[in-house]
């Protein structure tokens, strides 16, 4: 036996995806994106922000890349705790299915902006007990199994 690694499993056929419930506990609020009229995917939904990973990058790194480039908010990796896996068996972007991690993070720095209002219609803080119905259903699940104090493991699909 050897203690060689194995290369990177970076060629999968499932989409990597990162989401993130941003929560103000003691405000009862998480951040939200509203999906832009034009989206390929749930035009005018709800959202976590949420987003492919990169060739190569780590799922963490994701997350916290791609909430910076929606709302310009910037989460320490320490700070991520996983909230919930979702598996779905198809996607617009991903006809062999994605897999996505979705963290919870309530320690940020900045202040929330729609950084990319060319795909968002608005970032906002909604009610943590007022959770919109026209959402993306999956991620909709993960934030409502989060806030009901439990981690989620969500299969679409399938």
């Amino acid at each position: 036996m050897t203690d060689t690694a194995l290369p990177p499993a970076i060629d999968s056929h499932t989409l990597l995806v990162a989401a993130i419930i941003v929560h103000d506990r003691a405000a009862a609020k998480v951040l939200l994106i509203q999906r832009g009229p034009h989206a390929k995917f749930a035009p005018n939904h709800w959202d976590l922000p949420v987003g492919k990973a990169e060739k190569g990058e780590a799922i963490t790194t994701t997350a916290i890349r791609e909430l910076k480039e929606e709302t310009g908010l910037i989460v320490h990796p320490a700070e991520l705790k996983v909230a919930g896996i979702i598996h779905g068996a198809w996607g617009v972007e991903a006809p062999n299915g994605f897999l996505t991690v979705v963290f919870a993070a309530e320690n940020w720095s900045g202040k929330p902006t729609n950084a990319e209002p060319h795909k968002h219609a608005q970032v906002t803080w909604i009610d943590s007990t007022h959770v919109p119905e026209e959402f993306v259903s999956t991620t909709r699940a993960a934030l409502i199994k989060y806030l009901e104090n439990g981690a989620a493991v969500i299969a679409e699909g399938w």
